[in-house]
């Protein structure tokens, strides 16, 4: 048995292949990124699993097994992504599809699939949402797409069916005039710095917990975002921020200020009363008593708790960054401003979460050009 190896971009090789045993040749191809090494590595591993009798055949590759293979070389995916993407792939796309074979998989499959879910495709046979449908939907296009660019499929079937049309949802944000009142009911409460800063500064709850007291500079009234702390079912970790531009140095408001100094202020004298010294630049700014990380989950459910307790507006604490960017907005900020402050992307992805908000500023800038325009003053 023979094959080659062919050059086909900077980083990208072309394995081909004959199949042994048959009556008439049969040539095979695949698609390998990396190193030439990498490619005679993989070339190889073929060459002898097809001597062994143990190559199998893609029209033999069942959705199943390519699914969870891709899942397993998916290094590129943050880990809470692959946690879910498998999830997804275990709870509504293998017990559907997974029993067909890659190669005989077609659109007509993935329509009839969406339908399945939506009408029972949840636990107990209830209905999944049109949101969750084409959180599914994108697992299977991704993988399909990969396998299109190893050779393994003509073409992407599920670029051929559209998921589920999801309706504009309204983020929860807390109205203007909650937020003072959540502020009283914080005072003096272990979350008040936490939640003060996430309201002031709309990051996320991972990147609040990922701060060190390297990147607050209380003097300059500014905070950096430099990564963000990730829970996984293998523990803590923590990683980069999503975006290129999740890196970033955010203004703080005096209330913040004022919060962060009042809370360095405990936390050093919690330290010192546990022999631990002043916080120094690695220090992080949240911790639990012994200064390890505190688990984003367990953030989160404190505050769910703490909510319900004091009978404040039913908010998760990720609806305070979105409470952040609602305020930004209803003062007229821009965009591309809100966008920078938050984190996003681009300010087209600030738009997709927050464009309906934004028509509501649009229209109070038609009333300023038209008083402009008929030349009345302020």
């Amino acid at each position: 048995m023979r094959g080659s190896i062919q050059k086909r971009g900077r980083h990208s090789w072309r394995l081909k292949y004959d199949l042994p045993g048959s009556a008439k040749r049969e040539t095979r191809y695949q698609t390998v990124r990396g190193s030439r090494k990498d490619a005679e590595r993989e070339l190889a591993k073929i060459l002898n699993a097809a001597h062994d009798g143990t190559l199998v055949e893609p029209s033999r590759t069942m959705v199943a097994d390519y699914l969870r293979s891709w899942l397993d070389g998916a290094h590129g995916l943050a880990g809470k992504t692959l946690e879910r993407y498998r999830q997804l792939a275990e709870q509504q796309i293998v017990p559907h599809l997974g029993g067909i074979a890659l190669q005989k998989l077609r659109p007509a499959h993935v329509a009839d699939w969406h339908t399945r879910l939506l009408k029972s495709g949840g636990e107990a046979g209830r209905p999944l949402s049109p949101r969750t449908v084409g959180h599914a939907h994108r697992v299977l296009h991704r993988a399909l797409e990969r396998a299109v660019e190893t050779e393994l499929l003509a073409r992407n079937v599920a670029h051929a069916v559209k998921p589920p049309k999801v309706e504009d949802m309204e983020v929860e944000a807390l109205k203007a005039d909650q937020i003072e009142p959540v502020l009283t009911a914080l005072k003096g409460h272990w979350l008040e710095p936490i939640a003060v800063l996430a309201l002031s500064v709309g990051a996320r709850r991972g990147e609040i917990l990922g701060l060190t007291w390297g990147n607050v500079d209380l003097a300059a009234a500014a905070v950096r975002i430099e990564r963000s702390l990730e829970q996984t079912r293998g523990g803590l970790k923590f990683k980069p921020p999503k975006t290129r531009r999740g890196k970033r140095n955010i203004a703080l408001p005096p209330i913040a200020v004022e919060a962060l100094q009042a809370h360095r202020r405990r936390q050093l004298e919690l330290r010192l009363s546990f022999g631990l010294g002043k916080p120094e630049e690695g220090t992080l700014v949240f911790s639990t008593i012994d200064g390890d990380p505190i688990p984003p989950n367990n953030l989160s459910r404190d505050w769910r708790r703490f909510v319900k307790a004091r009978k404040l507006p039913d908010i998760s604490f990720h609806g305070l960054r979105h409470s952040h960017a609602s305020a930004l907005i209803a003062s007229g900020i821009d965009p591309l401003t809100v966008s920078r402050r938050i984190g996003h992307a681009n300010a087209s992805t600030t738009m997709n979460v927050y464009g309906h908000m934004f028509e509501k500023t649009d229209a109070a800038a038609a009333k300023a050009i038209e008083a402009a325009l008929k030349g009345e003053k302020k």
